[in-house]
């Protein structure tokens, strides 16, 4: 329904069993994407008002929303016609739903692609998030064979590559790749240690994991199941936080 100031909801479902489709498109719904944006007080005056009502799940999707909805106090954003300064055609409109593991591993390896669909490098839209005060990446180690070294690869701020070799991965704040290690197609999520020798292929390491020297992780399924690793269908490993994986 349009409103003077866009368009407002007229009925919010929570996942409902019994989806309708569009008048001019059957085959299709509306979906939220989560994103919620309230001023304070009304927020605060929402949750006061659920927190005493004794058939409330007390559920932001399932009770606060549809309350909003009720009073006629919720638009929505049609993120199809967001703009975005600097933005190509290509890179408009990026989204995933990074609800399963596989699509969390491919939206990693957006930001890696030689053109990624996903552009960081938007000087014309930073993204202001927090950044420890950590110091660059360094690479160590110019011995042959041991070269500490990274390509198609983002290399966050504190990691230290230590003739290692990084390949097609994503290393988050504060990770440390010892001599002789590889690590591939990876995710490597804060202030995980790679030991030396150790191999690393298509996995997720969740924070402060810890890969002993000679470990091997993404080599052989049947002993990343073996070890209780998570594998997802598309066959990624995933190593949950701080735990320590033996050689």
């Amino acid at each position: 329904e349009m409103s003077e100031s866009g368009r407002r909801i007229a009925e919010f479902r929570e996942k409902p069993d019994d989806a309708l489709g569009l008048p001019d498109a059957p085959d299709q719904v509306f979906a939220s994407m989560g994103n919620y944006v309230f001023t304070s007080s009304a927020l605060v005056e929402a949750v006061t008002r659920d927190s005493v009502d004794p058939t409330s799940r007390h559920d932001l999707g399932a009770d606060i929303i549809p309350d909003f909805v009720g009073r006629g106090e919720a638009e929505v954003y049609d993120f199809a016609e967001n703009e975005v300064p600097g933005a190509t055609d290509r890179d408009c409109g990026y989204w995933r739903d990074v609800g399963t593991l596989d699509a969390y591993y491919e939206a990693h390896m957006d930001l890696i692609s030689v053109h990624p669909i996903f552009n960081l490098y938007n000087t014309d839209w930073p993204i202001l998030t927090a950044n420890p005060p950590l110091p660059p990446a360094k690479f160590v180690s110019p011995d042959p064979g041991r070269m500490g070294s990274a390509w198609e690869s983002m290399v966050c701020a504190g990691v230290i590559v230590s003739g290692g070799s990084v390949v097609r991965s994503v290393i988050s704040p504060g990770v440390r790749i010892n001599s002789h290690a590889t690590i591939e197609d990876s995710v490597a999520m804060d202030n995980v240690r790679i030991g030396r020798g150790a191999t690393v292929r298509r996995a997720i390491l969740d924070k402060g994991v810890n890969v002993e020297d000679g470990a091997r992780i993404g080599v052989d399924p049947d002993i990343d199941k073996a070890r209780g690793f998570a594998v997802s269908p598309g066959g990624v490993v995933v190593v949950g936080k701080g735990m320590t994986v033996p050689a």
